[in-house]
C-alpha cells in the first residue's frame, strides 16, 4: 500500500501555532518570576533601610570588598558575547527553526564529516525533530538567559559561573549544532566559518569565567595573541594547501572552485537586494580572479598570524586592522552575514572571531588600572558586622544578583524541559496533528459492523459496547503503511498502561483479495500482535467488507498489481457507548519521530475519550 501522507514543511501552521504558544506560556511564567524577585528585592532593600535607621547608620555599609574596574578587555568580552547570545536567542524566534534547522542547519553540517561525525550529529538531529516546539522553545530561553546573565551578573563569582554557562551551552551547540565546526569535513575553511562561531563562543565563556586577577598584567594579553597568532598561521597553511579547490575561480564549463561555489550558494538565500548583489558581484570576481583572491587571503592570513606571535606592539596594530578588514570582507561577501534565510542561528564567526581577537589586543595595550568601582564598600579595618549579607549589600550589588537570579531561572525554563524532551523515547504529538490537520472532533452514532475476528469469532460494534474502540483499516499483505500503523496502534496500547484494558484497538482488512484468516494470522504473527490481548483483526466476506468501507467511507482500490490495495488511512475513536469522537489520519510521517509521535497522539486522545 503506497503511502499518502505529506511532509511537513517549514512554516507548517499548526508546529508554528504550537510553538508561539509554548512562548508566550514560558513568557508568563518568566514574568511571572521577575514579579516575585522585584518583590523580594523590594522587602530586602526595605529590611537594609530601617535596620540602617535602627542602627544610626544611612545608608547602610556595604558588604563587597574593595574592587578595582572591571578589566577592559574582560568586560570586552563579556559585554559583546552577552549581546551576541542575546541575538542568538532573538534568532530562535524566526517561525521556521522547530521544523526548518535539522534539514537545513544540523543534518547539511556534517555531510562532509566523517560517519562518527554524522552519528554524533544525529543524535541532536533525533532529539530536535521529535520534539521541535520545546527545543526551538528552549534554545530562545537558553540562549537570552545566558547572555542576560553575562550582562548582569556581579562580578565574582557570578560572573565567572556566567562564563561556564556560555562555555556549556557553547559545547552543545558546536558539537550537536556544528558538527565540530567542520574540522574534520571535507575542504574546511576559515572562509567558511571553520572551526565554527560556537567554539569562540567557548572561548569567550572560558575566558570569562577565569579569575579577574589574571587580567592584571600584560603576560595573558600576550599569551592570547601568541595563541591566536598560531590559529592564524594554521588557517593559512590549511587555505594555501593545493588540490582543496581554493586555487581555482571558474572556468567555461568546467570545475567551479570552492569559494566561488560558495559565494554563489549565499547569493541564493532570501535576503535585501543589495547584499544579494554584493555576494553575487563578488563570486563573479572569484570566478575570474580566484587564483589571486586566494593568494591575498593566505599572505594576510600569514602575515596577521606572524605578527600576533611576535607580540611586537609596533607591527600589532596593523596588523588588527588587516585582520578586521580581511573579516569583515569575508562576512559580508562570504559568509553573507549569517543570519537571514530564516534558518540563521548567528552572525557566523567572524564577529565573535574579532571579539576574541580585539580583547586580546586590549588586555596587552591596556593594563587595568586600580581604581574604586561601583562596588566600593567600607574601610577594610571596619568591625565585621553579624547581619546577614542581604541586608547589608550595596544597593547596586544587590540589585545585580537579582538580575542574575532572574537570568538563571531564563536559563532553566529553557534547559529544563530539553533536558526532559532528550530523555523522551516518544515524539511530540504535534508531529501526528501537523501532518494532516486537526483530527475532527464529532460526537455521532459509529456505524455498525458484522465481522469475524482472526480466530474466526463473530464481532460486532455492540459487542464491544462498554470499551472504547480504535478502529482502522489494514491490508495483511501490505509491506509498507500497515505494518508501521499497526505498531502504532501496540505502542499506543502500550502507553495506555493499565488503562489499555478498557480499550479495543480495532483492523479492519482493507484487501478485497487478500481476506482469508490465514492472511490476518500471518499478518499478525509477522507485526508480534498474537499476544496482544486487545488486539482485533476483522475480516468477512466482500460485501460484508465493501459495506463496512462504504459506512465508514474509506475508499480501497486495487492496484494494478493486484495485490497490496491504494486505501484510506483512518483511525476512528469510538466511546463506550457507541458514537465516533475523534477522526484521525494515521498516515505515517517520515521517520520514527512522527510514528513515535502518533502513538503518543493517540494513547493521549483515547485517554482524553474515555474521560469525557
Amino acid at each position: 500500500m503506497p503511502g499518502m501522507g505529506s511532509y511537513l514543511q517549514t512554516n507548517n501552521s499548526v508546529v508554528v501555532s504550537a510553538f508561539h504558544a509554548a512562548l508566550l506560556h514560558q513568557l508568563l511564567f518568566i514574568a511571572l518570576v521577575l514579579v516575585v524577585l522585584s518583590l523580594v528585592w523590594n522587602v530586602l532593600r526595605t529590611t537594609q533601610f530601617h535596620r540602617a535607621v535602627a542602627a544610626g547608620a544611612v545608608p547602610a555599609p556595604r558588604v563587597r570588598p574593595v574592587l578595582g574596574a572591571e578589566p577592559l578587555s574582560r568586560r570586552l568580552l563579556r559585554v559583546g558575547f552577552g549581546l551576541l547570545w542575546i541575538l542568538d536567542g532573538l534568532l530562535q524566534l524566526q517561525p521556521s527553526m522547530p521544523l526548518g534547522l535539522p534539514p537545513s542547519v544540523l543534518q547539511p553540517s556534517a555531510t562532509s564529516s566523517p560517519a562518527w561525525v554524522q552519528h554524533v550529529v544525529a543524535v541532536g538531529v533525533r532529539i530536535w525533530s521529535d520534539h521541535p516546539v520545546q527545543a526551538a522553545a528552549a534554545a530562545v530561553w537558553i540562549q537570552i538567559g545566558i547572555g542576560a546573565l553575562l550582562l548582569a551578573a556581579p562580578r565574582g563569582r557570578w560572573s565567572r559561573l556566567a562564563g561556564l554557562a556560555a562555555l556549556s551551552w557553547g559545547l552543545v551547540v558546536w558539537v550537536f549544532g556544528e558538527a565540530f565546526g567542520g574540522i574534520f569535513g571535507a575542504g574546511p575553511s576559515w572562509l567558511f566559518g571553520m572551526p565554527g562561531a560556537a567554539l569562540f563562543y567557548c572561548v569567550g565563556g572560558a575566558l570569562v569565567a577565569l579569575p579577574e586577577s589574571i587580567w592584571s598584567t600584560p603576560r595573558f594579553g600576550r599569551a592570547m595573541l601568541r595563541l591566536s597568532g598560531a590559529f592564524f598561521i594554521g588557517v593559512a597553511v590549511l587555505q594555501a594547501w593545493p588540490g582543496r579547490g581554493f586555487w581555482q575561480g571558474a572556468h567555461g564549463r568546467g570545475a567551479v572552485g570552492s569559494l566561488t561555489a560558495m559565494a554563489r550558494q549565499m547569493a541564493q538565500t532570501p535576503q535585501p537586494g543589495v547584499l544579494s548583489s554584493l555576494v553575487r558581484g563578488f563570486g563573479r570576481f572569484d570566478a575570474a580572479h580566484g587564483w589571486g583572491v586566494n593568494l591575498v587571503v593566505v599572505v594576510v592570513l600569514g602575515a596577521v598570524g606572524v605578527s600576533l606571535c611576535s607580540a611586537d606592539r609596533r607591527l600589532l596594530r596593523p596588523a588588527m586592522v588587516l585582520a578586521l578588514v580581511l573579516g569583515l570582507a569575508d562576512w559580508v561577501l562570504v559568509q553573507d552575514l549569517g543570519f537571514f534565510g530564516g534558518v540563521g542561528t548567528d552572525p557566523n564567526s567572524m564577529i565573535p572571531t574579532a571579539l576574541v581577537l580585539v580583547s586580546g589586543y586590549v588586555a596587552l595595550v591596556r593594563v587595568p588600572v586600580t581604581e574604586s568601582g561601583p562596588e566600593v564598600a567600607v574601610a577594610p579595618d571596619a568591625p565585621a558586622s553579624p547581619r546577614p549579607w542581604w541586608d547589608r549589600a550595596a544597593p547596586g550589588y544587590l540589585t545585580r544578583v537579582v538580575a542574575a537570579v532572574a537570568a538563571t531561572a531564563v536559563v532553566l525554563v529553557g534547559a529544563v524541559p530539553m533536558a526532559a524532551a532528550s530523555v523522551d523515547p516518544n515524539a511530540d504529538p504535534i508531529l501526528a496533528t501537523a501532518a494532516d490537520g486537526t483530527p475532527n472532533v464529532v460526537d455521532v452514532p459509529a456505524p455498525p459492523f458484522d465481522l469475524v475476528d482472526q480466530a474466526g469469532r463473530p464481532v460486532t460494534l455492540s459487542s464491544l459496547r462498554g470499551r472504547d474502540v480504535a478502529l482502522t483499516f489494514l491490508d495483511p499483505v501490505c509491506t509498507s503503511d500497515c505494518p508501521v500503523i499497526a505498531q502504532e496502534f501496540r505502542d499506543a496500547s502500550t502507553l495506555l498502561g493499565a488503562s489499555s484494558s478498557r480499550v479495543v484497538f480495532v483492523a479492519v482488512v482493507a484487501n478485497p483479495i487478500y481476506r482469508s484468516l490465514s492472511f490476518t494470522d500471518a499478518f499478525d504473527r509477522q507485526e508480534g500482535l498474537v499476544h496482544m490481548r486487545n488486539w482485533l483483526f476483522l475480516t468477512g466476506s466482500v460485501p460484508g467488507l465493501e459495506q463496512v468501507w462504504q459506512r465508514y467511507g474509506v475508499e480501497a482500490d486495487v492496484s494494478p498489481a493486484g495485490a497490496m490495495i491504494d486505501h484510506s488511512e483512518l483511525a476512528f475513536l469510538i466511546d463506550a457507548g457507541g458514537h465516533t469522537r475523534d477522526v484521525i489520519s494515521t498516515v505515517p510521517g517520515n521517520g520514527d519521530a512522527a510514528a513515535s509521535s502518533f502513538s503518543v497522539y493517540l494513547a493521549d486522545t483515547l485517554e482524553r475519550v474515555m474521560h469525557e
